[in-house]
């Protein structure tokens, strides 16, 4: 599995995939250079308008309910449409979930609308996607990761996805099947929009793996061993967020090999 994810990283490097964001206004300009970083191509296009042209244009699409209003709802909803149309994979981060009514129906408008394949998310947000709680602190987790897991199975088999979770221990389900990932740091909470820059990479590994399961453990993986391995170079959680692209950008098989923890 370790030389698979390791075969993903450099797939997403040397094929550059261009992947389309509608994400939230807070981190637009985190994610678009974590994904320069990682060796993709980012572009932000929110606009209702160009949706029909653009997902066909990129290899993946990533959708993020972080900041929402009534006219990237809309814009959210043809994106997942076209997507399905046309055979490109989605991301799906529902942000927030169980914080507002708006963001509830907005996420059940989103999945009548189309089909993502991946739904990645803290323990929360897929607890309350899954319907087994309706607690929620802000975009915050008020869980862990693994008392999310029946949750997360639940989900996935309900939506026919695979459901990626963050936390101290990462997730990636598929029904049954549950890979857990053990590299990140605490640090990483004190970093406004890591979580959606994660659901970023997940694209850009959507793109290029031929899997899509080991698409969701690549992209995991990466995030969170860049994400270590950032930390230990860090005074802070300013530093911590210029060392990740550099991270990102030189991570080579040594380092991954050292640092990586995954069991299935």
């Amino acid at each position: 599995m370790k030389e698979l994810v390791w075969e993903n990283i450099q797939r997403v490097r040397n094929e550059a995939p261009l992947v389309h964001n509608i994400t939230n206004a807070v981190v637009m300009n985190n994610t678009a250079n974590a994904l320069l970083a990682a060796g993709a191509s980012p572009i932000m296009a929110h606009a209702l308008e160009e949706i029909d042209e653009m997902v066909p244009l990129c290899r993946a699409t990533v959708i993020n309910i972080g900041t929402l209003d009534r006219f990237t709802v809309e814009s959210m909803k043809a994106a997942i449409r076209r997507a399905n149309e046309v055979g490109r994979p989605v991301v799906l981060d529902p942000v927030g979930a169980g914080a507002t009514s708006f963001r509830n129906r907005t996420l059940q408008e989103i999945l009548v609308s189309g089909k993502p394949q991946f739904i990645r998310g803290n323990a929360s947000e897929i607890m309350v996607m899954a319907g087994l709680s309706t607690r929620s602190k802000g975009v915050d987790s008020s869980e862990s990761s693994l008392n999310s897991l029946e949750a997360a199975k639940a989900l996935s088999k309900r939506v026919g996805c695979i459901v990626c979770v963050s936390g101290e221990t990462d997730l990636v389900v598929e029904g049954d099947r549950v890979v857990y990932l053990y590299n990140g740091s605490p640090m990483m909470e004190k970093v406004t929009g890591l979580g959606c820059t994660a659901s970023a990479i997940l694209g850009a590994f959507a793109a290029v793996a031929e899997d899509a399961f080991m698409a969701a453990v690549s992209a995991t993986s990466f995030m969170g061993i860049c994400g270590e391995i950032a930390v230990s170079m860090s005074q802070g959680p300013g530093t911590l967020q210029l060392h990740l692209y550099d991270v990102m950008y030189n991570l080579n098989r040594e380092q991954f090999m050292q640092t990586v923890r995954i069991s299935e």
